[in-house]
Parts: C-alpha cells; structure tokens; sequence
C-alpha cells in the first residue's frame, strides 16, 4: 500500500492532502510511522526520530497514529485481495505477496483488485510483478506511488544493476559496507562477483546468498508458513529509568499481556527472557528455562523479576522487554516470530532492524 498509515489519515483529514503529513508519536524517543510524499521531499522517511523530522520539514502536520483504525482498514484491503486470489501471503498490515499462477490474464486482474481497492477504501497501492517474491518485492517499489511493474529476473538484473546492494531485502546497511569494503557497491557487482570472494568474506551461507539475491534468485513459495517459536512485549521508555520499582511495574504489565496473549492463541513456553537496554544503546539479555511449557502471567512475571533484579542494571535503562520462548501450540502454528511495541514511543534505527522498518506496497507473484 501506498503511504498507508498518511493514507488512512487524509482519507478522514481531506483538508491535508497535497501538504506534508507525518505520523509520529509525541514523546521525546518516538519514530516517524510514516509520511506523505510531500514529506517525502524534505527527507522524512519510517523509522526517523520524529524530532529530526520535525527539524526536516517544520511545516509538517504530525499525526499520532492510530493502529486500531489502521489494522481495521488492512482487514478491508485484505479482504478484497482474497476474494481475488486464492494463495495470499500476508506479512504486514500494508504489504502481501500473491500467488497468480492460476489466473488467466494476472496483469488485468490485478488492475481490476487495483481499481476496486480505490473505489472501496479511497486508498491506493503499488504492484510488482515477478517470476518469484524477490523481483516482485523489488518491483513493486521501483514505481510509488500508483505504481504497477511487471519483470522478468533477467530483466530485473538489467534495470538495478547499477543501484545499490542494499535495495534488495536481505541485504542491510552494515553488510552493505563490508561488500563496499570488497569494491562491490551495486547489485551488479555483487551479482557477478566471483562466489569463492563472497564465502571468504561472508561465509559459506551468506555468501551464497548474497550472489544468489543480487541476481534476484529467489525460492520462497507464495503463503509458506513458519512456526511461532517466540513471543515478546518491548518498551522503550521516554526518558532514561532509573527508579527500580518503575522498572518492575513495566516489566510486570508487559508479562501480563503477553500471557494474555499466548493465552488467547494456546500457546506456551519454557524458556522466559528479559531484554535491557542501557542509555549507552548496550543491550544485554538474561534468560532461564523451566520444566514445563507456561503461560501462566504469576510464573513469567515472577522469573522475569528475578532475572531483572539478578541483573541489576548498573546505568539508567532505555528499554525493557519480556520473552517467552520455545513455544508450543495445541494446533499448528502459521505466524513468524510475534514482537509488539508496548508504548508509543519506539527505538529509532540504531535499536530497529531492517526487517521491522516500515515497508509501503503490496508485492504480487505471477
């Protein structure tokens, strides 16, 4: 989806279309959500310490955001991608793969999910389309917004080629240095990159893996599921904590819900783990394995204490998190590993993995 979290926004705040917009928490550590193309411009981009934002672009309108009304619209919008493709793949609320290998025209009948996606929700999407989920990602980004891509993997080679590593999923900022470190800065290089430099550098996975996405080689099957093996509730605080009782209460509450939650999907764990990070960004984690699978809040909540006060955080804390582990399910698990934020204000990308920024489109699979 197009900008999807501005998107919803003007959609009932039509007076700002055509003005930069950015949804963003209001607390001191908060991160952009998103922003509008106008915001755009200025260098606003997901995952951007709003302040810096707010110094980018000072004429913005910040919004908080509201997930209630974003998760209830990517139910309509995925509602009426199934109801035109069977095999769906959904891995965010604004983002899912589609298998259309049993269509007959996949290219009109996306144009058609297009035209009905605008006339039902007054939002707009990007498509890619592609031989397998990797060109299909890619493509689907070339184009935003309103855009609609179709490539082969050789031609998907040819139009990247000179762009940079780290254009492909997979491929992060800190291992896009160490290819650079090699002389290799764009997809092209990498992808014709003898494979022996790649495994010297990065390992014999990695870097077979690194060729492989460079040249957009890709396996991964539409709607593949993985099992749940862990569920988490983080907090990053305001302002630095030092106040041990404010700690336990946070830690306390975030046990809580996620009990509650692994409640709710009938599933539980061994393994019960703390995340701490300190206000010099070191991040340190304790864990401890019991008996039996639980999901008992007074067992996690007791274990997670214990864990904190063994630790005994020596400098001011900037984050806490909870983590239950090694999950079982009396029914067959479908989702990836589940992490929520447990207030409004997130870390910005020193503490965000690549995985967890903010991805706007939707990548569809011939």
């Amino acid at each position: 989806m197009d900008a999807f979290y501005v998107s919803i926004e003007l959609r009932r705040h039509p007076e700002l279309r055509g003005r930069p917009v950015i949804v963003a928490g209001s607390g001191p550590r908060a991160v952009v959500t998103t922003a509008s193309y106008e915001a755009r411009k200025y260098g606003v981009g997901s995952a951007m310490p709003a302040a810096r934002a707010r110094r980018l672009c000072p004429r913005a309108v910040v919004l908080p955001p509201d997930f209630t009304t974003y998760r209830e619209a990517s139910r309509e919008v995925m509602d009426l991608v199934r109801a035109h493709v069977e095999r769906v793949e959904v891995v965010g609320l604004d983002e899912a793969y589609l298998d259309l290998s049993g269509l007959f025209s996949p290219r009109a009948a996306m144009r058609r999910l297009i035209v009905e996606i605008r006339d039902q929700t007054e939002l707009t999407c990007s498509v890619g389309i592609g031989p397998n989920k990797l060109v299909a990602k890619v493509a689907s980004d070339a184009e935003k917004p309103a855009g609609f891509v179709v490539l082969t993997r050789e031609q998907a080679c040819a139009r990247f080629a000179q762009a940079p590593p780290g254009l492909v999923p997979g491929i992060g900022p800190k291992t896009a240095a160490r290819l650079a470190q090699l002389g290799l800065t764009t997809l092209g290089a990498v992808g014709a990159a003898p494979e022996q430099v790649l495994i010297e550098r990065f390992g014999p996975n990695l870097g077979v893996e690194l060729g492989r996405r460079a040249r957009f080689e890709h396996d991964g099957v539409v709607g593949a599921t993985r099992k749940v093996v862990s569920e988490s509730r983080e907090r990053t605080f305001d302002y630095d904590v030092r106040d041990p009782a404010l700690m336990r209460e946070s830690l306390s509450v975030m046990a809580d819900e996620l009990c509650a939650s692994l409640t709710a999907h009938g599933r539980s764990g061994r393994t019960i783990g703390i995340k701490i990070r300190l206000d010099d960004f070191t991040t340190v984690t304790r864990a401890h394995t019991i008996e039996a699978p639980t999901n008992d809040a007074e067992l996690v909540t007791a274990v997670a204490l214990r864990l904190l006060a063994d630790y005994d955080p020596a400098r001011p804390v900037r984050l806490l998190g909870v983590r239950v582990a090694g999950l079982t399910s009396a029914a067959a698990d479908t989702l990836v590993t589940s992490s929520v934020v447990a207030s409004e204000a997130v870390d910005g990308p020193a503490g965000m993995s690549d995985s967890r920024r903010a991805l706007d489109q939707l990548s569809l699979r011939v």
